[in-house]
């Protein structure tokens, strides 16, 4: 094959790999999410939900990294499950917050499980992941 396209091979790309880990990661989630009836995105949006407890759509997008297409639906089910509302804010209507309510504020009781579970799925040492980590984030940021 032409030199020209070695770039081109999936086993050169660095984004390759990354995707495919975060779909096996998330895989794994899901028999702990069941039990708790969440997606792994609700569950993203609930540990940020459960560190602020209140925080407008633009904010929680930010955090996630998702956008408001993804998020509003996603929002709505949380809603019509009762771990979140969604109200204006009254100091500029602008602003839509999400706010926890008190059963989903329960919730993190049955999630708080779920990291330790996970932690035992990975083949990774503590300091190995820490390592990923911090890779992880640069690339992010």
């Amino acid at each position: 094959m032409n030199k020209d396209y070695d770039a081109l091979k999936l086993e050169n790309q660095l984004c390759f790999p990354l995707y495919a880990c975060s779909k096996e990661i998330i895989r794994k989630y899901k028999p702990f999410l069941d039990e708790i009836d969440l997606t792994y995105t609700q569950y993203i949006a609930m540990m940020a939900l459960w560190e602020k407890k209140t925080m407008t759509v633009k904010e929680l997008g930010n955090c996630l990294y998702l956008d408001s297409g993804t998020l509003t639906p996603l929002l709505k089910k949380m809603e019509a499950k009762g771990l979140v509302t969604r109200k204006r804010s009254t100091e500029d209507e602008r602003n839509l917050m999400v706010t926890l309510t008190k059963d989903g504020e329960k919730l993190k009781e049955k999630a708080a499980a779920i990291p330790g579970k996970m932690a035992k799925c990975m083949p990774l040492e503590p300091e190995e992941a820490g390592t990923l980590y911090g890779i992880l984030y640069k690339l992010l940021k």
